[in-house]
């Protein structure tokens, strides 16, 4: 007989509702990594993990969507309600309800630029919360002396600003934070720049300077967090960004606008004549002031009948000044006293200073000396006239007494070489040398031949 077969019962593969899930979301996620959707925004609920959901919706479809908060703070445009938007991201199966769901990454609006659509965004929200208030506009100092700048260090801004500032008010202290102005880290920047001469209160001023450029090379000024940190700044604000054309957001929170970064410095510093200008129309109007409120209240006394109480006034005060002479008479007198006794106690010491004068004495002196000298004189004259008399005889007596005198007659003194006196022939043998003293002059000879006896 034969047998039929029959085929075999496929095997069943089951999946849990989790399994399920899983393979559904790892096949979305590998074949729709990268995807673009257009629609309608709707639903916009923020959450609080920070994490934004919503859906996108055209006509006959809606697809859930999610942001979560660590790309939400990269979005320049964040979603709202019945905004028509091209969002990117990738497919994804939320398993606790089995439902997919669009991870976005990146938003921009659609039809209006996106950056456009950002800052009329951003600048909706804080002119809600009262940041473009004029009430909260600080007005600037009318001559600041220390001028804080929050800028790129290696642009030409700073060089302009710089010679504009020297040029119109030398001698202002300036004060650079150097900053990145476009590009990634130029937010945190120029926000920790604007918080550091906040917290440090140096400055009178900040200027928050930038050149020109595009839209997207002026977006750091069009951030949320650089609009709040220059309403957060504890000084005035001038913002400074790119040319007169270009609006920023920071442009609507600072105190103040300027076209440029140079009209910045023009208009936060007037030359040194206008400053004086300035000056001299304050003080014409102080004193026009002044005059006006005494006109003013010399007319309310006279309308008050005051004339009397003004003569009581002119009464006690006539005598509190008559008072005040009789003092003053008095002090004058005691004053004239006082002289008076230092003036003859100042001759006093005077006539007693002269007596000591030095010059009086050396005259004196002079004098003594003078006397002294002619006596002392006198007497060595009398002296020398006494030893002059005793010395005649004795000179006398001398003359005839001395050798000389005897050489004078023709006798000589015969001297050895010795120099003793040769009174013997034998004491002088042939060929001795002898000295012959005579009344004037000398002999040298030899003998030649001796007698004695």
């Amino acid at each position: 007989m034969q047998q039929i077969e029959l085929p075999l019962e496929p095997e069943r593969r089951i999946y849990t509702v989790s399994e399920l899930n899983a393979a559904i979301g790892a096949l979305l996620e590998r074949e729709f990594q990268d995807i673009w959707v257009a629609g309608e925004i709707s639903g916009v609920r923020p959450a609080a993990s920070g994490h934004v959901y919503f859906t996108l919706k055209d006509d006959d479809s809606l697809l859930h969507c999610v942001i979560f908060r660590s790309a939400l703070r990269y979005l320049r445009f964040k979603p709202q309600d019945g905004v028509a938007a091209l969002a990117r991201g990738r497919l994804d199966v939320w398993p606790a309800r089995g439902e997919y769901q669009l991870l976005v990454e990146y938003l921009e609006p659609r039809g209006l630029g996106a950056l456009q659509f950002a800052f009329e965004q951003l600048k909706k929200k804080l002119a809600a919360e009262g940041l473009f208030d004029p009430a909260r506009k600080r007005p600037l100092p009318r001559l600041p002396r220390r001028i804080g700048i929050v800028t790129s260090p290696a642009g030409a801004v700073i060089r302009d600003m710089l010679n504009i500032l020297e040029r119109r008010f030398p001698g202002l202290h300036i004060r650079l934070y150097p900053a990145l102005v476009q590009g990634e880290g130029s937010i945190q920047e120029v926000c920790e720049g604007l918080e550091y001469f906040s917290r440090s209160g140096w400055p009178d001023v900040v200027v928050l300077a930038r050149g020109g450029g595009s839209l997207e090379d002026l977006w750091t000024f069009n951030e949320e967090a650089v609009a709040r940190a220059i309403a957060a700044c504890a000084v005035p604000v001038v913002s400074a960004i790119g040319h007169e054309t270009d609006v920023t957001i920071a442009d609507f929170v600072a105190d103040l606008r300027a076209p440029t970064p140079s009209a910045a410095a023009e208009i936060l510093v007037p030359t040194r004549e206008q400053a004086l200008e300035q000056l001299r129309h304050l003080l014409e109007g102080v004193a026009q002031a002044v005059r006006y409120r005494l006109a003013q209240a010399a007319r309310a006394l006279d309308q008050q009948g005051v004339a009397r109480a003004g003569a009581l006034l002119g009464r006690r005060l006539g005598r509190a000044l008559q008072r005040v002479d009789e003092s003053d008479a008095r002090l004058r007198e005691r004053l004239r006293i006082a002289l008076e006794a230092r003036r003859r106690r100042l001759a006093e010491l005077g006539a007693r200073l002269r007596a000591r004068d030095v010059r009086l004495r050396l005259s004196e002196v002079r004098t003594r000396l003078g006397a002294a000298s002619g006596a002392c004189r006198l007497r060595l004259r009398e002296q020398l006239a006494r030893a002059e008399r005793r010395l005649g005889p004795l000179s006398a007596r001398l003359a005839s007494l001395s050798p000389l005198a005897v050489l004078e007659r023709g006798y000589a003194i015969v001297q050895d070489e010795a120099g003793g006196i040769v009174k013997d022939a034998a004491a002088a043998p042939p060929g001795t040398s002898l000295g012959v003293r005579l009344a004037r002059g000398r002999l040298q000879v030899t003998v030649r031949e001796s007698q004695s006896g």
